[in-house]
């Protein structure tokens, strides 16, 4: 049969959709309420079921940006997000597009990052028919209810600016994770008069209960050694927690999403260090611990997977997230609502008390002696791997970088120090999915496009969205990809063996990332040691084009290690 007979499948066969209305329709009611919600960038691949959803986008201040999968749109969206602190969207295709994207909603949903997630449906009334139409799920809906705050099937155009505003209710409020909202394709066409100009509000975070800031503060207040566990949930929350931590003379531990709250150097700075041994020994010395929009998990608080993190004195717990005060470690005092707010309004109650003196040895000079001590228990490879994370901030001041689960990054969320809020995150914690600091990392580019970005990557993490390399440069995004090359799975090779395992399929094939980064249009070189990375990285901040840096680890160790 020839070839132009047949509709390929990856572009979906033709659906027979209303004739165009003079009237504004559904979907494009939908694009003006997203603008007038400040949505800056819309990333998703079309498809007939979702053209009409673009029938006003060329017109809106939108820009829109076309992945090469719809993972890579999620992972945008979620880099995004996390850079801005604001939603991340998405246009995604009914069937495999959302199950192309729910990796990167599963990942985002770890981590507390807010996506915005508008898929197309099948029509009314073919929903759940099984007929066997196009891109047929039983339950679209269904599948996606567990990895968002909650997935909505918009039945009725007129309910659209009602769906819209809990949606945002949710980013700008609660604890923000991904929203799905589908449309099914009768919506979408179906006439929207005067929908576009509903009025749109903004919820405001709840605000802390005034007994419970009283109660935390007596403890804190008594406290000879309290210590202070801060998360991303505290991300907006920088001042505050500094200025408390400074007056409770408190050290601090970070997890990897909240790097940045205290800037490099702060004497009372533990570092994102809770698995080790040294910082948890004064976790459990501490008899009041203050802990802040943090989930207290495994990937943050247990990387060794050792079970061997705990708390032995009094806990308060400050969360946006009711329900997540209570898992993991109960607390003796529990405060819902924002973070600055908390902390804010811990810092005015502790003015009016008169505190304990610390402990000796305890504040500035606990921190000192814990971190000299970790610092004292690094091998040659973790300095190694360390020096080049240092070679990157010192070359590029202001840097953001995007880290995938790779040996750099796991090394760098424990010795790194970012200068700021929002410029060191990675895959590795919460969900771990490989391949996202690619397509993250361009998102991130795009929400800061003064600021110098840097995607640190694995050569086998690479591999799953190498892709996306096409994406930066047909969006003009020049995104820096540093990829460390191990030749295969290295951190997995390593767990195998030391389990008494025969290492299988950790060693896949790995091609030549210079010549397929310039045939994607990037420009490419190889760094060997730190004075090659920063010439390289020099380079590539005069770069237009995205630039490609490949480090052998062998090499690297060879020059670097003694």
């Amino acid at each position: 049969m020839n070839s132009t007979a047949l509709s390929p499948c990856c572009e979906e066969a033709p659906v027979r959709l209303a004739p165009r209305q003079a009237t504004p329709t559904c979907g494009e009611a939908l694009v003006t309420l997203l603008e007038r919600y400040g949505v800056e960038f819309v990333f998703g691949i079309p498809g007939v079921h979702t053209v009409e959803l673009y029938r006003g986008l060329a017109a809106s201040s939108i820009r829109h940006v076309t992945p090469r999968h719809e993972q890579g749109a999620g992972f945008m969206a979620d880099g995004y997000a996390r850079v801005t602190g604001k939603p991340g969207v998405c246009f995604i295709i009914t069937g495999p597009g959302m199950t192309n994207i729910a990796t990167a909603m599963a990942q985002a949903y770890a981590d507390s990052v807010p996506m915005l997630v508008i898929s197309s449906v099948n029509a009314r009334r073919e929903l759940g028919s099984g007929d066997g139409r196009l891109h047929e799920l039983p339950s679209q809906r269904d599948v996606f209810a567990g990895l968002t705050a909650f997935s909505h099937t918009l039945l009725d155009a007129a309910d659209l600016p009602q769906v819209l505003a809990r949606a945002f209710a949710v980013f700008t409020s609660q604890r923000p994770r991904p929203v799905h909202i589908e449309i099914p394709l009768d919506v979408i066409v179906a006439p929207a008069p005067g929908l576009a100009g509903t009025p749109v509000v903004f919820a405001t975070r709840p605000a802390p209960d005034a007994a419970a800031l009283k109660a935390a503060a007596r403890r804190l207040a008594t406290a000879k050694r309290p210590l202070i566990l801060a998360g991303g949930g505290a991300v907006q929350a920088g001042e505050a927690l500094r200025a408390l931590a400074e007056r409770l003379q408190a050290p601090v531990a970070l997890t990897i999403n909240a790097k940045g709250l205290l800037p490099p150097g702060h004497p009372l700075l533990l570092g994102s260090t809770q698995s080790l041994p040294e910082t948890r020994a004064l976790v459990r010395e501490a008899d009041v611990v203050l802990a802040v929009g943090t989930e207290l998990g495994e990937t943050d608080y247990d990387t060794l997977f050792n079970g061997g993190f705990a708390i032995d004195g009094q806990l308060i717990r400050v969360d946006i997230d009711a329900a997540q005060v209570m898992r993991n470690f109960r607390p003796d005092v529990a405060i819902v609502g924002d973070a600055r707010e908390a902390l804010a309004g811990l810092g005015a109650a502790l003015e009016e008390s008169v505190l304990s003196a610390p402990s000796h040895a305890w504040g500035a000079a606990g921190v000192t002696a814990v971190r000299d001590a970790i610092a004292a228990s690094h091998d040659a490879p973790m300095r190694a791997q360390a020096l080049l994370i240092e070679t990157i901030a010192d070359a590029l001041p202001g840097v953001t970088v995007v880290g995938d689960s790779t040996s750099p990054v796991y090394v760098g969320n424990f010795t790194f120090d970012a200068h700021a809020p929002r410029a060191w995150f990675n895959s590795s914690t919460g969900y771990g999915t490989l391949g996202y600091g690619l397509p993250a990392a361009i998102g991130a580019k795009l929400a800061a496009p003064q600021r110098p970005v840097v995607c640190l990557i694995g050569d086998g993490g690479l591999q799953f969205t190498m892709p996306e390399l096409a994406s930066a440069v047909e969006a003009a995004v020049p995104v820096i990809v540093i990829v460390w090359n191990n030749h295969g799975y290295g951190e997995i090779r390593k767990y195998m063996s030391a389990r008494d395992i025969t290492p299988v399929g950790v060693d896949p094939y790995t091609p030549d990332f210079i010549a397929l980064a310039r045939g994607f249009g990037c420009a490419a070189r190889t760094a060997a040691d730190p004075a090659a990375l920063r010439e390289a990285l020099e380079d590539a901040q005069a770069s237009r084009v995205p630039m490609v840096i490949e480090i052998r680890e062998a090499d690297w160790f060879a020059r670097v290690i003694d």
